[in-house]
């Protein structure tokens, strides 16, 4: 792998096609259609930009992957690959509805609408692309989304969504993207011009939702409410009005409720006088005049566009009781969504008996969790539309500066257990990731294709991607390492104290025994969210800190050893293709990154034994014992630098950008120097 300057990463997100992956020496089957020089993709008369964008997408590939030329025209020629839109597909007669029907007359793509049109262009490429040749069996392919909308957040840039990465969010069979919104036309990032975005990404068949960054500082009883509700969300959809629909999450859009258990908006109102009120804020429980908020957003935007979907995302109020949350959405409006994330809250326990609890995203537990379950249900007694946060685009907060999780068999348990919910209790939408963004790989293939009817084995899948994505001389390699890197993502710690901790940047995060005070540098334009220090998160809700770290510690400790026998496997491969690369050199980084976890951990209790000792001989032996651990530490991140190098994807997040490139590494190198020649001496001295 060749050395790469920071954001080289995004030249490789918008090269949808990749060039020459033809493969001359597969010939054609009997019962295979050839696609030749020469061959026309035919247009429907009068089609939408949807197909227009599709198809010449098909004469890129053709001409660029498969050194095939094509040509497009709306007049009936031989050969052809007829595109038409078709009612008559039976159980496929459905939105993003297709079927490929392949004879040796030709090709013939046909979509219940547009959007199964270029659905069934993209089954193709797909296949050419596997079998590395221009050939397409006879048959009839049929295929229908599980999940819409399936919403996920640009992987490229908060925010920003390029042609290019629009094209691949198609290809991947995602069909909604969400945009932070601070008023119109008005992003997390700065000015963002709405209108433009939403024309852009609808040649994709893509829809634009608006993720609410937007107070309202009104109660919806107050004098004057429906005007100052109108001027924030009316305005936006008057503005707008090509917004699919709106998602209203409470730490964004908290209200000054009236419900007793809560105090102010924010999270910053519950400290009053300098002393805590003991109460939340209104983002942060279902407070029971919600449903008069939602409605009341739900009539003024529903004035400028009657179809406007209105999502209420539950995950703020997830620790609260389950009396009180079935409580609210038994009073909301049923012409609504609810969207409650899949895996959170859960509790875990450990070997030794302490128990944690899933703080936010983590790919450990594969769900569903009780919160989810108890909601689901809900929301179907109610016939409330259910949606769910499940981050299988790829990555949760278990690690925060990686593209992907490489853990299929784990991802295969999570979207199997998405797929029960559906069956269960009606789920029929999915929000795919956060603000780390939608990086396609051969998870979120994966994920796609689980979610694709008719079903196929999960096995049949995965075995299908790996072989095309790495190779079939690699196949049974790769797929020992990914059971063992699969399982070790079990033994990940969901935590506080490591999502916003090491785990949320790797290996340049800074071990501290002195100065508490130690920020992370950066060029971002917005919050870090990393814990300079060690977080106990002493919340009541599980164990304490020094009952479980111990068990942590193990938990982690066979996370790292699993990760370096899957690393020990795929590392003696011969004539690695760029691919298996980039997959080993990702295994190398999470290595890495989880023993500065570790070492995060151990330097905590090391600093709670230096606190209580009270015998001069240990107090030093403890003190000798940090010092080789920051040195382990310095070293374990020196090692880390040629891994971000050559993939520079690798220390950033979209929200973030970079904070363990090589030069936040070769900072926390220069802070390990310093804790060695100036804390740890200052240590010493205090003995005497």
């Amino acid at each position: 792998m060749k050395i790469e300057k920071n954001y080289d990463f995004r030249k490789k997100m918008l090269e949808m096609h990749t060039p020459d992956i033809r493969d001359m020496t597969i010939s054609k089957n009997p019962d295979d259609f050839p696609i030749t020089d020469g061959i026309f993709i035919v247009l429907p008369e009068n089609c939408d930009k949807v197909v227009q964008t599709a198809a010449k997408d098909l004469q890129d590939f053709l001409f660029i992957s498969m050194r095939v030329s094509a040509t497009l025209t709306c007049n009936v020629q031989m050969p052809c690959i007829r595109l038409m839109q078709s009612a008559d597909l039976g159980e496929y007669n459905v939105y993003k509805g297709c079927r490929v029907t392949v004879n040796a007359d030709g090709i013939t793509v046909s979509g219940f609408d547009s959007r199964g049109i270029a659905s069934g262009i993209y089954q193709l490429e797909t296949k050419m692309r596997d079998r590395k040749a221009p050939f397409i069996p006879y048959g009839k392919y049929e295929s229908k989304p599980m999940f819409s909308p399936m919403m996920v957040h640009s992987g490229y840039g908060l925010d920003e969504f390029p042609d290019g990465h629009l094209n691949q969010i198609a290809h991947e069979g995602r069909d909604a993207i969400l945009v932070y919104t601070r008023g119109i036309n008005e992003s997390k990032r700065g000015f963002l011009d709405f209108n433009n975005l939403i024309e852009r990404a609808a040649k994709y068949g893509i829809d634009v939702y608006a993720y609410s960054d937007m107070h309202i500082m009104m109660h919806p009883e107050a004098e004057g409410a429906r005007a100052h509700y109108d001027s924030v969300y009316g305005k936006l959809f008057e503005s707008c009005p090509g917004l699919k629909g709106v998602t209203l999450v409470g730490e964004s859009v908290g209200f000054p409720s009236k419900d007793p258990h809560v105090t102010g908006v924010n999270q910053e109102d519950v400290v009053v006088d300098g002393i805590p009120t003991g109460k939340v804020s209104s983002g942060w429980y279902p407070c029971m005049d919600y449903p008069d908020y939602v409605n009341l957003i739900k009539e003024v935007i529903r004035e400028k566009k009657p179809d406007v979907d209105i999502v209420l995302w539950t995950y703020n109020w997830g620790f609260q009781p389950e009396k009180e949350r079935v409580a609210l959405i038994e009073k909301l409006p049923t012409d609504i969504s609810l969207l409650a994330t899949f895996e959170m809250f859960e509790p875990i326990t450990y070997p030794n008996g302490t128990k944690w609890y899933c703080a936010d995203y983590t790919l450990s537990f594969a769900g569903p969790g009780a919160y989810f379950k108890s909601e689901a249900i809900a929301a179907k007694k109610r016939g409330i539309r259910l949606y769910s946060m499940t981050n299988t685009g790829g990555l949760t907060w278990d690690m925060g500066c990686i593209p992907y999780q490489p853990a299929p068999y784990q991802w295969i348990k999570r979207c199997e257990a998405v797929i029960s919910a559906h069956d269960d209790w009606g789920l029929c939408g999915i929000m795919e990731g956060h603000h780390y963004g939608f990086y396609p790989s051969f998870i979120s293939r994966l994920t796609k294709e689980m979610f694709d009817e008719p079903r196929k084995p999960a096995d049949e899948i995965l075995d299908n991607i790996l072989e095309s994505s790495f190779g079939k001389a690699y196949l049974q390699t790769v797929k020992q390492a990914l059971i063992l890197w699969s399982e070790a993502s079990t033994h990940f710690i969901p935590s506080d104290a490591d999502q916003y901790g090491a785990f949320r940047i790797g290996t340049s995060y800074p071990l501290c025994v002195l100065n508490k005070a130690i920020q992370v540098p950066r060029k971002s334009f917005a919050k870090m969210y990393v814990y300079s220090d060690y977080l106990e998160s002493i919340n009541g809700r599980g164990s304490f800190i020094g009952l479980r770290i111990g068990a942590e510690i193990e938990s982690l400790k066979k996370a790292h050893s699993l990760m370096q026998e899957g690393l020990s496997l795929l590392d003696k491969l011969e004539n690695q293709n760029e691919a298996l690369q980039s997959l080993i050199n990702l295994g190398h980084f999470m290595a890495h990154s989880i023993q500065t976890g570790i070492h995060a951990k151990e330097l905590y209790v090391l600093q709670q034994k230096m606190r209580s000792a009270q015998d001069k001989d240990e107090l030093s032996s403890v003190i000798d014992r940090i010092e080789a651990l920051i040195l382990a530490e310095k070293e374990n991140a020196l090692q880390s630098i040629p891994y971000v190098q050559k993939d520079s994807r690798l220390g950033w997040e979209p929200r973030m950008e970079y904070s363990t490139d090589e030069a936040h590494i070769r900072w926390k190198i220069r802070h390990s120097d310093y804790v060695l020649e100036h804390e740890i001496p200052t240590l010493r001295k205090s003995i005497q």
